[in-house]
């Protein structure tokens, strides 16, 4: 049976590449998106979200609007400078045909894992404000997931928003405290894994060759964020694989070392958001998680390659409503 999920996002050109990544993998059931501020505004994310699941018809499955700051420190610049102004590498596609629900992202939430107890992962690709709000509104909320899994944080590597800090966690990092201590089952995918999983020039190129309606829309967003690759880490048009790879933990959780550790989550000074890890068991009462350190690379791009690159399987291409 596919795994249901929720995948709560700020797309974002990685994040589309994952949530179509997830689209077309029979092993996940994608039953629904909620959207949160990040790599562009709420209004802005909210609108990619509705975009990415009616590009090959996914019509039925719903999106829900969440949170447009973080819960404590104000809201900072938008990664419009990763990802454009309209989060899809200033492409200003056509707008969806589709609307959000009225219901908030973290309604949404608690009403699906009330629904399917033991059953939903939350996947989340951007700031934890929508799942911190969710579990602080229902305590019950950290026993009726399955797991959460995360796309954030740096354990023994560098930050990429700051020299400590990963872009997700130092977005809302009292969000992010909250998610790390509520007591579900937690995977960190950080920097650690993500910055090791390289789209080479000519992996896109391959990747583009297959011609359908996910690749092209992908060769018309990626170069806007090739060029921010180039410009910030000088990597000649290759690209980090952040959001996907967090997708393809989910799909291939072999191809990762992901030992549990106990982090803390730094919320305040010149550190804030950096993911620290207690290597050595010295704090007490830290919450523990999976953190993603290791990754076969290749076998992780050869599975998003083979997923995007297959045809379209049917889907149920719904009328959207008026």
């Amino acid at each position: 049976m596919a795994e249901k999920i929720i995948i709560d996002t700020d797309p974002g050109i990685d994040d589309a590449m994952a949530i179509l990544l997830a689209l077309r993998s029979p092993e996940l059931d994608v039953i629904g998106l909620t959207s949160v501020f990040g790599n562009a505004t709420i209004e802005v994310t909210t609108q990619n979200a509705l975009r990415l699941v009616e590009l090959e018809g996914h019509y039925g499955i719903p999106v829900a609007r969440g949170c447009d700051r973080p819960l404590v420190v104000p809201l900072g610049e938008v990664g419009t400078y990763v990802h454009g102004e309209d989060g899809l590498g200033n492409t200003f596609p056509p707008p969806p045909k589709g609307k959000p629900l009225s219901l908030h992202a973290a309604q949404f939430i608690l009403e699906a894992l009330r629904r399917f107890p033991g059953e939903v992962t939350l996947l989340a690709l951007g700031p934890l404000t929508n799942l911190a709000l969710a579990v602080s509104l229902d305590r019950e909320a950290a026993t009726l997931a399955r797991r959460v899994v995360i796309m954030g944080g740096a354990a023994a590597t560098r930050g990429n928003i700051s020299p400590v800090a990963e872009a997700n966690i130092y977005n809302d990092p009292h969000a992010a405290a909250i998610v790390f201590g509520a007591g579900w089952p937690v995977t960190m995918v950080g920097l650690d894994v993500t910055t090791r999983v390289v789209m080479t020039p000519e992996y896109w190129e391959r990747l583009y060759q297959a011609g359908n309606r996910v690749t092209d829309f992908l060769r018309a967003i990626t170069p806007f964020y090739q060029r921010f690759h180039d410009q910030f880490y000088g990597m000649k048009g290759a690209t980090h694989t952040h959001d996907p790879t967090a997708v393809a933990y989910l799909l291939a959780p072999e191809c990762f070392e992901a030992p549990e550790l106990s982090v803390y989550v730094e919320t305040q000074g010149r550190c804030m958001g950096q993911t620290v890890v207690d290597w050595y068991g010295q704090w007490e009462g830290m919450p523990r998680v999976k953190v993603c350190l290791g990754v076969d690379a290749e076998a992780v791009l050869d599975l998003i390659y083979d997923r995007l690159t297959k045809p379209a399987e049917d889907v149920e291409d719904e009328t959207p409503l008026d």
